[in-house]
Parts: structure tokens; C-alpha cells; sequence
């Protein structure tokens, strides 16, 4: 059974910094885009950034190039979401999830197949 499972979520203030982590588990996923997904209240669901089996090619939206990045270890099976100079606007509940499609990048939410439970981050004035 595949399992999704972030960390690293927390209440921070604005211009500071926060790591998301997520393992999977269950089976590998070495040949699997791998997203970070975001959902504010009242708001649909967003692809923050994503990422090749490779590591090599990332993808992000607008208003976090700069400031997130991406990164992914299939030793490990895990993704992770470096944030930095965060703002209240990046609050929301974040999500990981993976593509069981190899070899793509899509950046709807519709194309990956795997999440997990989310975590939250929250960001103060």
C-alpha cells in the first residue's frame, strides 16, 4: 500500500524560512514526477512545484521562483520543499503527491495519483 506522509509544517513569520519533507513508502518511485501541492481556505488546490524522476528539471509557479525549491533523493524516496523569505500569502495546507505515470511532469492535480495527508503552514505578519 503506497503512503504519503509530509513534515515540517509549523507557524512561522513573514520573511522566514521552513523545510517540508515527505517519504513514501510502499514502492519506489525512481522513474515518478513528484509535486507539492498547496490548498487556502476557501481556494482550490494549486501546484506549488514539481519535479522529474531525474532531479533534474523543476517546474514552479510564478509567485514562489526564487524563494522554493525542490529537491527529491530516490535512494530515499523522499521530496522536500525548501521555502524561503515566506510569505502570509503562502499559507495553506501542503501536499505532496506523485505522478504513477513515469517519465512526465504534469503540474494539475488531476495527473498524479499518490497524496498525502498534508501539512500546514502558516504564515504571520
Amino acid at each position: 500500500q503506497v503512503q504519503l506522509v509530509e513534515s515540517g509544517g509549523g507557524l512561522v513569520q513573514a520573511g522566514d524560512s521552513l523545510r517540508l519533507s515527505c517519504t513514501a513508502s510502499g514502492r519506489a518511485f525512481t522513474l515518478n514526477a513528484m509535486a507539492w501541492f498547496r490548498q487556502a481556505p476557501g481556494k482550490a488546490r494549486e501546484v506549488v512545484a514539481s519535479i522529474d524522476w531525474s532531479g533534474r528539471t523543476t517546474r514552479y509557479i510564478d509567485s514562489v521562483k526564487g524563494r522554493f525549491t525542490i529537491s527529491r533523493d530516490n535512494a530515499k524516496n523522499t521530496v522536500d520543499l525548501r521555502m524561503n523569505s515566506l510569505r502570509p500569502e503562502d499559507t495553506a495546507i501542503y501536499f505532496c503527491a506523485v505522478d504513477d505515470t513515469p517519465f512526465t511532469l504534469p503540474m494539475s492535480p488531476d495527473k498524479y495519483d499518490y497524496w498525502g495527508q498534508g501539512t500546514q503552514v502558516t504564515v504571520s505578519s
